[in-house]
């Protein structure tokens, strides 16, 4: 065995408490369909939208079809990914006639940007026509992409918890990486102060504490919605983003990256937030 400063470091054991994959040099591979199915289902099931004609809802998911797999190899994760999705919508009108219709998502895949994803929405076939069909494939069919795409930002940080192992000086490595056509964006929104929690392994990660100080050339107002509004956050950040604008809200940027909650709100005045990379280890 080569000593410390010899040979390839790649193959020097460090001291760390568990001894496994040193450097996470070694391929493991995590299977993640049924997590991946379970969170599907749960994350479209009940969305619903309306307007002036009536309101529509998710009401079942008919067939979903497809695998997820997760792989780490020096200290890099490799996302798989690839499911065909069919569901059924249900529609009331405000004059109170029921409607029915079917959902398609063909091509949710690690090959595929949320933006290219075939969303088909269509009314059954013994269906008297109905301005509902065109909400569902307006508003109906973007609430869709919204959600499967907060599929992914989960996939990329909830199931990959623990796949990355701190080494010898505790600080875990993390590259994410994709099959899919990846996109790099350098804002990055950040609140007054971060911590970098330890993770339960039994190695210490030396934390530190910070402020910031930033004057913006604009007004209390629109500051306040460009940080709560998800549209304004996606134009400002040049990624898809879900945010729920209000106390207790979540929120997930740059494509999954980010994430965090709102715990303060004072319109036009005050955010307060606590947010996180998803390459943190958690705590």
């Amino acid at each position: 065995m080569a000593k410390w400063g010899e040979g390839d470091p790649r193959w020097i054991v460090e001291e760390r408490a568990d001894a496994t994959n040193v450097n996470n040099w070694h391929w493991t591979e995590r299977d993640a369909t049924n997590w991946s199915s379970d969170k599907l289902k749960s994350l479209v099931l009940g969305l619903t939208v309306e307007n002036e004609e009536g309101s529509c809802e998710v009401t079942e998911v008919s067939k979903l079809e497809g695998e997820a797999s997760i792989n780490n190899r020096k200290g890099k994760l490799i996302f798989f990914y690839e499911w065909n999705l069919k569901a059924t919508w249900t529609g009331k009108s405000k004059a109170g006639v029921n409607y029915k219709g079917t959902i398609e998502v063909p091509n949710l895949s690690d090959e595929n940007d949320m933006e290219d994803l075939d969303i088909s929405v269509s009314l059954n076939k013994d269906e008297p026509e109905t301005p509902l069909t065109n909400l569902m494939k307006t508003k109906g069919a973007e609430k869709i992409r919204e959600a499967l795409g907060s599929y992914v930002g989960f996939l990329k940080t909830e199931f990959t918890q623990g796949m990355i192992l701190p080494t010898a000086n505790g600080v875990a490595k993390l590259q994410s990486t994709s099959q899919s056509k990846s996109k790099q964006d350098k804002t990055q929104i950040s609140s007054s102060s971060s911590t970098a929690a330890p993770i339960n392994t039994g190695v210490k990660i030396p934390t530190c504490k910070f402020s910031m100080k930033e004057t913006f050339l604009t007004s209390p107002a629109d500051l306040y919605r460009v940080f709560l509004n998800q549209e304004m956050v996606q134009a400002f950040t040049h990624a898809p983003a879900i945010v729920d604008g209000e106390r207790g809200g979540k929120f997930r940027l740059l494509e999954g990256n980010v994430f965090g909650e709102f715990t303060e709100l004072a319109p036009d005045e005050k955010i307060v937030m606590k947010w996180r990379y998803n390459n943190w280890p958690c705590g």
